[in-house]
């Protein structure tokens, strides 16, 4: 397997916020972890990228625990996260957003960022269009291809995506979908935390699904999305398509976690 936790329990002060979640990702999957509000899921992504402390428990990457290292020795190690709220650098440009994804490389200059540069492009042709471009100008849907985008030019073998569908129309939510499905068909393996729970399900090869910080059940992600139980906690009003409207910037608070804030 590429990704395990194990018994991992994460504290906020005294409140703890994950009491216990055990859960795997092996190489090439799709997981998607389906919740409600406070379910635990932002600080589960947070938690195995470095950003909040594990209180008990262990996480491994690649076989090799990264518990306690710094964030950014995670993404050198081929891990890097697109966060809720995108998190654009707003005053840099689309290219230099770009170019900070892939700042824990050890060869970061132009030429030798240029593939990675061309398949971003590929994957996102707006963003070649809008590469001069301040990052805080561009649209919700723009801002988010940059966020994932930025989180490719690591080069990482896996990418947690926090919320990638928040805030944008319909149409914009189906081709970034898409584009998911794509770079795991690249090699790219992604555990993905979305609001929008019956179109993860869709595009996910496995699900686990997190009550109050605890995993409470995991199965094939098409078996969940016809369980009754499931949808009726979970797809209710998103069983087609479940999206807001507009393409806006609206940010909620992730899954209720007390630090659910964006993380550049």
């Amino acid at each position: 397997m590429l990704l395990e936790l194990e018994d991992v329990r994460v504290h906020y002060g005294k409140v703890e916020a994950l009491k216990g979640v055990s859960l795997q990702v092996d190489e090439g999957e799709i997981v998607t972890l389906v919740g409600g509000n406070g379910a635990g899921k932002t600080t589960t992504l947070k938690t195995i990228s470095g950003l909040r402390p594990v209180t008990s428990g262990s996480v491994r990457f690649d076989d090799r625990p990264i518990s306690g290292l710094a964030p950014y020795r995670i993404v050198r190690l081929g891990l890097c996260q697109s966060p809720e709220g995108r998190g654009v650098f707003p005053g840099m440009t689309v290219m230099e957003n770009l170019e900070m994804g892939a700042y824990a490389r050890s060869g970061r200059g132009r030429p030798a960022l240029r593939p990675d540069l061309e398949r971003v492009f590929g994957l996102f042709p707006r963003l070649a269009e809008r590469r001069n471009q301040a990052g805080g100008t561009l649209s919700g849907g723009e801002q988010q291809m940059l966020a994932i985008g930025r989180a490719l030019m690591a080069r990482p073998r896996m990418v947690l995506l926090d919320e990638p569908s928040m805030g944008l129309a319909t149409m914009l939510v189906t081709q970034i979908f898409d584009i998911l499905a794509e770079i795991n068909r690249q090699g790219t393996t992604l555990l993905l935390v979305e609001q929008n729970a019956a179109q993860a399900l869709r595009l996910a090869h496995r699900a686990y699904v997190l009550e109050t910080g605890r995993v409470v059940r995991s199965a094939a992600a098409a078996d969940l999305l016809d369980d009754e139980s499931v949808k009726s906690a979970y797809l209710g009003g998103d069983v087609e398509a479940g999206v807001g409207e507009g393409d806006g910037d609206a940010e909620g608070g992730g899954d209720g976690d007390p630090s659910a804030s964006s993380v550049p």
